[in-house]
């Protein structure tokens, strides 16, 4: 018998009174609001923004498929990640597994949750071997975490071995699908219903543009959804944020135009590369970026960075020695940089 949700989350948070804000207790339009302190001109940005931002999760709903109550938005993917760690992980005393390479952040919030991080190799051909991440399990084990396209790596995680982990572990996994705009694989939160206890991330900072605006998505089960409402600040999301993003959305042909553009010269970059003396092997990419293997990374970095084109140098990366990770411009930025890179030896 596998674990409920109440055995996973930490004791402190199943019973914490979550602080109600003016705009928790008020719910609707009305003529004169004196109730949150706010300062009465300046409109509307005197206004306390929305906490729930259900506005704009109505249409994140209907792009994505998910429902209202399963969405939970936050300052960056970073901030749903951290939560993942504030209501299930008890400090000290719990772990976290990850595979390794990966996104950094699910290290660092671990640090400064003071939670056990497990590393799990990926295997060199950078695919995902299920038995090795569950063998890192324990009783104490409360997360998974698994980047697919995976960050610094650029490949989809097999499905399969994803779906063993998901039938396999009784604890929290979270699917972290930052670059899935970019791939030809369908989204993980089609099976939300399926996986009661799997966490699927969005972002709009990559396809989308919008990276300086600081919005990504949590999908997942209403009660799970529920306890990161309990938790996160009350306006994490502000006014300007959640209209630039509701406006985006409304522009939606924009953003795939985009990804169409970038998908094309990810092909083009990558077949350029595959020829140049420097460049050892470029590896497949479902991602808006390519990892590619030199003969000298801290070398070609370093000449980059003199003729100001700023890579990724992940060389000292576990399994991505010689590696350097580029993120896919604009036609321009990427003649600008084959340009130096062929001339490399």
């Amino acid at each position: 018998m596998g674990k409920t949700l109440e055995q996973l989350v930490r004791n402190n948070i199943r019973n914490l009174a979550p602080y109600s804000c003016a705009r928790d207790e008020f719910k609707g339009e009305a003529r004169v609001y004196l109730d949150a302190n706010e300062n009465p001109l300046n409109a509307p940005y005197n206004r306390y923004p929305d906490p729930l931002q259900l506005s704009l999760k109505e249409k994140i709903s209907r792009i994505k498929g998910v429902k209202v109550p399963q969405i939970m938005l936050g300052n960056g993917s970073d901030e749903p990640i951290d939560l993942v760690y504030r209501v299930f992980c008890e400090p000290k005393v719990d772990n976290a597994v990850a595979i390794a390479p990966t996104y950094g952040m699910y290290g660092v919030c671990a640090d400064v949750n003071d939670v056990e991080y497990r590393s799990v190799l990926l295997e060199d051909d950078f695919s995902l071997n299920a038995d090795k991440v569950l063998a890192a399990v324990d009783e104490h084990t409360k997360v998974i975490f698994l980047c697919s396209p995976n960050n610094p790596t650029g490949n989809l995680l097999n499905s399969s071995e994803m779906e063993k982990i998901l039938r396999s572990f009784d604890g929290i996994t979270v699917i972290d699908e930052a670059y899935i705009d970019f791939a030809s694989n369908e989204s993980w939160t089609k099976r939300l219903a399926e996986f009661p206890n799997m966490i699927v991330l969005h972002t709009f900072s990559k396809a989308w543009g919008l990276a300086a605006v600081r919005c990504g998505m949590a999908f997942a089960s209403e009660e799970i959804i529920s306890y990161f409402n309990k938790v996160k600040y009350p306006y994490n999301v502000n006014a300007l944020t959640q209209n630039l993003v509701s406006d985006s959305i409304d522009k939606i042909e924009q953003k795939e135009a985009w990804v169409k553009m970038i998908l094309e010269e990810r092909e083009r970059v990558s077949n350029e590369l595959k020829g140049y003396p420097c460049v050892l092997d470029v590896y497949p990419s479902d991602a808006n970026f390519v990892l590619v293997k030199t003969n000298d990374a801290q070398g070609i970095y370093a000449k980059l960075v003199d003729e100001g084109i700023i890579v990724r140098n992940r060389n000292s990366v576990v399994l991505c020695g010689g590696c350097l990770r580029i993120t896919i411009g604009t036609r321009q930025e990427n003649d600008e940089l084959l340009k130096i890179l062929v001339t490399c030896k």
